[in-house]
């Protein structure tokens, strides 16, 4: 490609992302402006095929400072990807494919969402340790399935999260090679200078992670050196890469270098000069030369190409390693294996092993897995697999309530659209009868039934016991209750009106009882008795008498609300004019 067909390219990207600023008068157009041309250099050099979004061995391309979303959005369109020219005048409007920030799964091509800062390069970080050990995993002297690299964008106020700090510190303990990262040093935020709260050392903070640096000091112009600088990090053996960019914020812009050109279009006057200063007609909206769509396609074809021998080396490899290659299309094709849940434990943890069973497994623990007894008995130290998401974080510290946890797991995992955090309770707590893993799966059942109750006790987790316990009180008051373990709302709600109707049901009030704010139970219980304040440092048994969480502090609570609702008709919560 020669240098004036890159020009002409940057250029392209750069009043794609402008016009579509421009047409929304909404948006960023000044982070576009300024990376056009390092995006162009790694797009270039990188492996993707656009009809084929699933390949294993593609590259990635994280937008970290996803409010630059236009130069995302211009680069798949000219890349062939689902996304037409009447797709980027639809930026930023309602159930378009081109939203304010980048939405995974809304358009083929954009691998994870982003815009809170400092998301995107912990995603990046996760997509690199996952591809390492897929790499890892399946490689062979003869045969290499996993090479590729995930390159992210980052900006000045990902760089200020804890979240980029603490993720790209593990990078560099992992010694994670296959990260490219580049930061956008274009020194601007919202308030002006990044002086006025950004003042620390970037480069040598990164280098005490131990990563490989590099600085270009014309990010906005000097296309070579930012080609350089990515075949360099590419041929580090054992460190991510972060590549300081200095740029110019809305380079060309007549705003160029200041924060009026973050986050607003620009004016009329400065949409035609820009477009004039670039060799384009003024007058014309979201143009793309022949020549820049005939280089764009022509590199389609050759990543196609790649693509084509790397499934001749896949249908080789599983030819000779047929167990693993069984294993790998199994991981790939996003099945679970037969059996799994037969390894599910009964009451408690077990270290026999759903991990025996699933190698794609994803766990891990920075230093507590003694306290947490997050590793697995064949596990090593990080276990990650490059086609799961970590779409599951379980929040622990020593004990679960039995059955609940493997019915929370069994969720998590067979889950493909939604993240899941497993919040575990720290204090030991008693075997309840009636509890069983399909009724857990279930988000709520009802733990003791009581012919006409007078009243239903509705709560999760550890609360459940005590729940139970305030029961025996209330039988001595003459007071039925019933109980229910309601342990996951959002899966309740997903179970038929008639079954959810027949564990909350019509003319019985409802108390539900939880230890933590009282937010959220209102749709599934008339009273509600929870915490309205902080809560306090002492002895586990003290604070809970403290804030009257004791079997009588709880019969006590539904003997009120049996004598509030006596001789009122009662609806289930769950029944709702809409």
């Amino acid at each position: 490609m020669s240098k004036d067909l890159d020009q002409l390219a940057i250029s392209t990207i750069r009043l794609l992302s402008v016009d579509q600023v421009d047409a929304a008068q909404s948006g960023h157009p000044g982070a576009p402006l300024g990376l056009a041309p390092a995006a162009h250099a790694v797009w270039k050099r990188m492996r993707f095929n656009p009809k084929n979004t699933d390949w294993i061995n593609r590259d990635r391309f994280i937008l970290s400072n996803g409010h630059g979303c236009a130069l995302l959005y211009s680069l798949l369109f000219l890349y062939g990807y689902d996304l037409s020219i009447q797709d980027l005048k639809q930026f930023r409007q309602l159930g378009s494919k081109t939203p304010g920030h980048p939405e995974a799964h809304d358009v083929p091509g954009v691998e994870v969402t982003t815009g809170p800062l400092g998301q995107g390069i912990s995603n990046a970080v996760g997509l690199a340790i996952a591809q390492k050990q897929f790499a890892a995993t399946y490689n062979k002297p003869d045969f290499t399935l996993s090479d590729s690299f995930v390159y992210v964008f980052l900006g000045d106020g990902c760089l200020m999260e804890g979240i980029s700090s603490e993720a790209s510190s593990l990078a560099g303990h992992l010694q994670l090679n296959n990260l490219i990262a580049f930061w956008d040093d274009n020194r601007i935020s919202i308030d002006g200078d990044t002086n006025v709260a950004f003042t620390e050392d970037v480069v040598a903070r990164y280098k005490a992670y131990g990563w490989h640096t590099i600085e270009i000091a014309h990010g906005d112009t000097d296309l070579d050196a930012v080609s350089k600088a990515v075949d360099e990090a590419k041929a580090i053996p054992d460190k991510p890469t972060l590549i300081r960019l200095t740029t110019t914020i809305g380079f060309g812009s007549l705003q160029q270098g200041t924060h009026g050109v973050h986050g607003a279009a620009l004016k009329s006057d400065d949409v035609r000069q820009l477009k004039e200063k670039f060799g384009f007609n003024p007058d014309e909206h979201f143009a793309v030369p022949n020549e820049v769509k005939d280089y764009f396609h022509e590199h389609v074809k050759e990543n196609q190409k790649i693509e084509t021998e790397w499934n001749k080396t896949l249908a080789s490899y599983v030819e000779k390693y047929p167990k693993e290659g069984k294993e790998l299309q199994r991981r790939l094709s996003g099945k679970l294996p037969d059996g799994w849940k037969d390894a599910l434990p009964s009451y408690k943890p077990s270290d026999k092993a759903a991990a025996t069973l699933l190698p794609e497994l994803i766990g891990g623990s920075a230093d507590l897995t003694g306290s947490n007894l997050t590793k697995g008995a064949d596990q090593a130290e990080f276990n990650l697999l490059q086609t799961v998401w970590v779409n599951s974080v379980v929040v622990t510290s020593d004990t679960v309530l039995e059955n609940m946890f493997p019915a929370a797991y069994q969720s998590a995992i067979e889950s493909t659209s939604t993240p899941h955090v497993i919040a575990l309770t720290r204090q030991g707590v008693p075997h309840l009868e009636g509890s069983s893993i399909e009724n857990a799966s279930k988000g709520g059942y009802t733990l003791i039934k009581q012919d006409k109750p007078d009243v239903i006790i509705v709560s999760s987790g550890s609360e459940v016991s005590i729940s139970r316990d305030a029961i025996a009180h209330l039988e001595k008051a003459g007071i039925k209750a019933g109980l229910v373990s309601l342990p996951d709302f959002h899966t309740f709600d997903k179970q038929p009106q008639s079954y959810r109707l027949s564990v909350l049901p019509d003319g019985v009030p409802i108390l539900s009882v939880e230890v933590l704010s009282r937010f959220g139970w209102s749709k599934y219980s008339h009273e509600q008795f929870g915490l309205d304040h902080f809560g306090a440092s002492g002895k586990a048994p003290d604070i809970y008498k403290w804030v009257e969480f004791t079997p009588e502090g709880v019969a006590d609570r539904a003997a009120k609300t049996v004598q509030f609702y006596k001789g009122k008709p009662v609806l289930s919560p769950l029944n709702t004019a809409f």
